[in-house]
């Protein structure tokens, strides 16, 4: 059980993401400790409150008794001397849970961590999966753009945090699989095991939104995979998709901006209209990355007012 009560304080330091007082560890908490080894790390805290010594339940400031110790006044107590090791703290050695976390995936030691702040990090890609590591899950699902950082073509994305006390299933839709920290992995030899097995629905093909299905577009027309314009797949604002998919629709015919704009049903006068660059984003790779998908699929014929995809010829669809 050593092993096992080891892993769970593991995973409620890095959950918490705060030291915590010795004297808060339940006795099979404080056990665990012996087999920790460098995944726990003495610190420092605020030394000016402490949980009471005498009945541990309520944290009370620390004050000076006039003869060179220390006292504590608690509120069911009264006054209670303070030890130095009353005040003694640990916290998690985040550094030693990623880079173990790497090796229990199998991680190319050549992919770097990328801290993506606020408590999600890339961990590196694992057979062509991304791997993110966050301390929580809600801030994953809240910011979805962070998945977007990370997505490489024909992978899936691999999410690992704690288990929140709400969630049941899956929390994300196709592409993205969640591992629960606490269930997933364990610690094991001095260092962390990835355990279990999929279920059957995890195992089962992800169908990666970004996949090509119109030529280089996604099957929504929200994302356009051009290598030699970007290394990720390009993602489109609504009315980009709505352009391309109406100009895919014409199979490489060259035809007008009103006929091209009707069947988006977009109010623009022209298709380029939606891929201009505005001041404000002047500079960003996405809008620049976007602009430059245009100024490749698309063919113009100032002259004559036409447009054309030449990509989109003999379409089927």
């Amino acid at each position: 059980m050593a092993a096992h009560d080891a892993w769970a304080l593991i995973c409620r330091l890095f959950a918490g993401g705060t030291p915590v007082l010795r004297a808060t560890l339940s006795p099979r908490e404080a056990s665990a400790l012996t087999v920790l080894g460098k995944a726990v790390k003495p610190t420092v805290v605020d030394h000016s409150f402490v949980l009471c010594p005498h009945c541990q339940q309520h944290r009370a400031q620390v004050w000076g008794d006039g003869r060179g110790g220390r006292i504590c006044r608690c509120p069911d107590c009264g006054p209670v001397a303070v030890e130095a090791n009353d005040g003694a703290a640990l916290a998690l050695d985040e550094d030693w849970l990623r880079q173990k976390m790497r090796l229990a995936l199998a991680i190319e030691s050549r992919d770097g961590i990328d801290d993506l702040g606020n408590g999600v990090w890339r961990l590196g890609d694992a057979r062509r999966s991304p791997i993110l590591l966050a301390r929580d899950l809600t801030r994953v699902l809240q910011e979805p753009e962070l998945l977007d950082r990370v997505r490489v073509v024909g992978g899936d994305i691999r999410v690992i945090t704690p288990r929140p006390r709400t969630t049941r299933g899956s929390p994300f839709g196709p592409g993205v699989e969640w591992l629960a920290l606490e269930e997933r992995f364990t610690f094991y030899g001095g260092g962390i095991a990835l355990v279990g097995t999929p279920s059957p629905a995890a195992q089962q093909t992800v169908v990666d939104p970004a996949t090509p299905v119109y030529g280089p577009f996604s099957a929504d027309f929200k994302w356009a995979t051009l290598p030699d314009i970007s290394g990720t797949p390009i993602r489109l604002t609504d009315g980009q998709a709505k352009v391309f998919a109406a100009l895919w629709s014409f199979k490489g015919e060259a035809t007008t901006a009103d006929r091209i704009m009707q069947r988006a049903d977009l109010d623009s006068a022209k298709p380029s209209d939606m891929f201009k660059i505005k001041a404000k984003d002047r500079g960003k790779p996405e809008p620049a990355a976007q602009h430059a998908a245009y100024g490749a699929l698309a063919v113009t014929q100032q002259r004559a007012g036409l447009y054309s995809m030449p990509c989109a010829a003999g379409a089927l669809a």
